[in-house]
């Protein structure tokens, strides 16, 4: 039993690199970038990246939602689904993240793909993310975070809502099987999502983006099934059946902030016996060896550095923000805005709506500042 668990956890970070490894040499193809894409928008009034990002969301709760339908996921367990709805954290640390990605230039998913194309102010980037993540994880920030925002939160389960979902809400509002809410949420969500992102004829002729997204959307469905599905056991020295290889303990997809502090801890403490490559970390290096593939494939590797000491500045200051606010809202861009917002978590849609509000925020701050100049 003890090599089939060992067996099991090495599927699920071989799995997580694997799916890493494909998001990372698409993002790069494709260049997908949420903030990229809310720069965009507020610069030059372009929704090209915006639709691949809602795209790729479509697609992710297409897989997601009948993963759960079809019994081979509990998305219930899983973070952004648990009962505990802490609103204010999500709420502050999606903004907070918002702001801090826009001044980093990129979230933690686009400094990722940067490094592998050689960029080493997005390695500063990432390690100043990583150790602010993991001060909000078990450090400093956490002490706020614990004592101020997470206790204010709506718990649901006591009003008997085994997760908070949207299709839990249609459910207890209708009296609807909860099995036919989930297809009713999803395809209202989902219809809704193609819609807007097909009536735009350019869109349409944009073959590299609807497939890069179309791609990223069916990664994000497949890493709640490695981790939820194929990494979900029996513990040989407890014999409880547990998710195997992942830092929750719990089933998880892609994201990126917290395992950055987890990545850094692991090398930090590397001979501690306890600690092993899980899911979000072998995540963290696949989108890097992704990217860096894609890179020299097309011969477009070139070492970067920081333009000026205020560029320096930002960058820091920027990534200090994306590591507190990724961990108090439960995820980033990716954690949240794709792998959370596939399972209609409300939570989900609060950080997303955060980030996207201190993104634009900063943008709009930024261009002024500019014009003032």
């Amino acid at each position: 039993m003890e090599a089939s668990a060992a067996a099991i956890g090495a599927l699920v970070v071989g799995g997580g690199f694997v799916l890493a490894f494909v998001f990372g040499l698409v993002a790069a193809k494709a260049n997908f970038c949420t903030m990229g894409a809310l720069s965009d928008i507020v610069n030059m009034g372009h929704w090209g990246r915006m639709r691949m990002w809602l795209l790729a969301i479509a697609v992710a709760i297409v897989g997601t939602s009948l993963l759960a339908y079809t019994g081979q996921v509990d998305l219930a367990k899983s973070v952004p689904q648990r009962p505990l709805l802490p609103w204010l954290s999500l709420a502050v640390g999606g903004l907070i993240f918002g702001v801090g990605m826009t001044l980093a230039g990129g979230c933690a998913n686009k400094n990722l793909v940067r490094l592998g194309g050689g960029s080493v102010r997005s390695l500063v980037v990432l390690v100043f993310t990583g150790i602010a993540s993991y001060m909000t994880l078990k450090g400093l920030f956490g002490q706020w975070r614990a004592s101020v925002l997470d206790p204010v939160n709506v718990n649901l389960g006591e009003r008997g809502w085994p997760d908070q979902g949207l299709a839990t809400a249609l459910a207890k509002a209708t009296g609807m099987d909860a099995k036919a809410a989930l297809l009713a949420m999803s395809a209202v969500c989902v219809l809704g999502l193609l819609v807007f992102v097909f009536k735009d004829k350019r869109f349409r002729g944009n073959a590299v983006q609807i497939t890069g997204a179309l791609v990223l959307g069916v990664l994000v469905a497949a890493g709640w099934y490695v981790t939820g599905h194929l990494g979900y056991g029996e513990n040989p020295d407890t014999l409880e059946t547990v998710y195997f290889a992942t830092n929750t303990r719990t089933l998880e997809s892609l994201s990126f902030v917290a395992p950055l502090a987890f990545s850094l801890e692991l090398l930090m403490l590397w001979t501690d016996k306890s600690l092993h490559v899980t899911f979000g970390i072998a995540s963290v290096l696949g989108v890097i060896a992704g990217s860096a593939a894609y890179a020299l494939a097309t011969r477009t590797f070139r070492w970067e550095g920081f333009a000026s000491m205020a560029d320096l500045r930002n960058q820091l200051v920027g990534a200090m923000l994306m590591g507190f606010g990724g961990v108090t809202a439960l995820g980033c861009t990716i954690g949240q805005g794709l792998s959370g917002l596939s399972t209609l978590a409300i939570g989900s849609f609060i950080a997303v709506a955060g980030i996207m509000a201190g993104s634009v925020a900063t943008l709009k701050y930024m261009l002024w500042k500019m014009e003032q100049e």
